[in-house]
């Protein structure tokens, strides 16, 4: 009998397609512009292109779409509930790590990790200067959370650990969470404010898409960093640009960017007050390992027609 088809969007790493020997039979993203494409069964989404409508209607026989992480603004979840296709995820799964990641940014960006490590491996360091190369301190400073969901609450967990001020902004404000980390709720301007460090943990939606624009920077501190963990599209490029290369804020610490990758000779690339990591937020070996279980068992659940271990609604 022969093994289901599914069309996995990148290469597979070898946990994930260990996991699947076997069980199905894995087909390039190419194959969407072929024949074959009508008795595709199963959709793995691992790098994030998009799934709308135009995709779908190529894949008439498809059982399930399973998303290699939390994320799902590349997946048009009207498209799939119109179809009859479930969406699934990894929730909860990459919390801690992403988290430990915002600090990670927060503390390097805050102490000019990046720049000093580049200094110390440079010729220039004949000497050590006490003036040179000062950063701000993150103890005892205040930290305006953005989105205070499971990673935001993990961040501000940590956060509390270095006796820092906690204040957030959502949609709706969590009196659960407020409690649970110590979080004070404010406006969004209130938040720009006041926080000497602001870090974005919020989804990708029409309502936060370009939220971090130039108007929001101009309401920053000029001591201010921004860490993005959350998705690149949240902060307008062209404008946090010019709010670093003007020192209207004083540095940022990115895991994301839009776009992802940026080009090689983006203006942004060039600066010393940002640091930048290539999407890292949830790549430990046990995080990984564990969102590879997850997706490929919400995989053959889905194409066994069985609910979902996490499905997105």
């Amino acid at each position: 009998m022969p093994l289901p088809l599914i069309i996995a969007d990148t290469p597979l790493d070898a946990t994930v397609s260990g996991l699947l020997e076997g069980q199905v039979e894995i087909l390039p993203w190419s194959a969407l512009m072929e024949p074959i494409a009508s008795q595709v069964v199963g959709l793995y989404t691992y790098g994030h292109p998009v799934v709308d409508a135009e995709l779908l209607n190529r894949l008439p026989s498809l059982k399930v779409v399973s998303n290699y992480g939390v994320g799902v603004d590349h997946i048009r979840l009207p498209a799939t509930s119109e179809r009859g296709i479930p969406v699934g995820n990894t929730p909860g799964i990459l919390d801690g790590a992403t988290a430990d990641m915002g600090m990670t940014l927060l503390l390097a960006a805050a102490r000019r990790l990046a720049e000093g490590d580049r200094y110390a491996r440079s010729p220039q360091f004949t000497r050590y200067d006490p003036g040179y190369m000062l950063g701000r301190e993150v103890h005892s400073s205040t930290l305006g959370i953005i989105g205070l969901g499971r990673i935001g609450q993990q961040v501000a967990k940590r956060a509390r650990a270095f006796d820092m001020r906690i204040v957030y902004h959502n949609r709706r404000r969590n009196d659960m969470a407020e409690t649970t980390v110590g979080a004070t709720y404010v406006t969004f301007d209130e938040l720009l404010a006041q926080s000497d460090f602001v870090i974005l943990c919020c989804p990708l939606t029409d309502e936060t898409r370009g939220l971090f624009d130039a108007n929001a920077f101009a309401k920053m501190k000029p001591t201010a960093i921004l860490i993005n963990i959350s998705r690149g599209p949240v902060v307008d490029t062209a404008a946090l640009t010019q709010a670093l290369q003007s020192r209207l804020i004083y540095a940022a610490g990115l895991d994301v960017t839009d776009p992802e990758p940026l080009p090689r000779n983006h203006p942004l690339l060039k600066l010393d007050n940002v640091t930048i990591a290539p999407h890292l937020g949830s790549a430990t070996e046990q995080t990984r390992r564990q969102m590879a279980e997850i997706s490929i068992e919400n995989l053959l659940r889905g194409l066994r027609g069985q609910e979902l271990l996490h499905r997105v609604v």
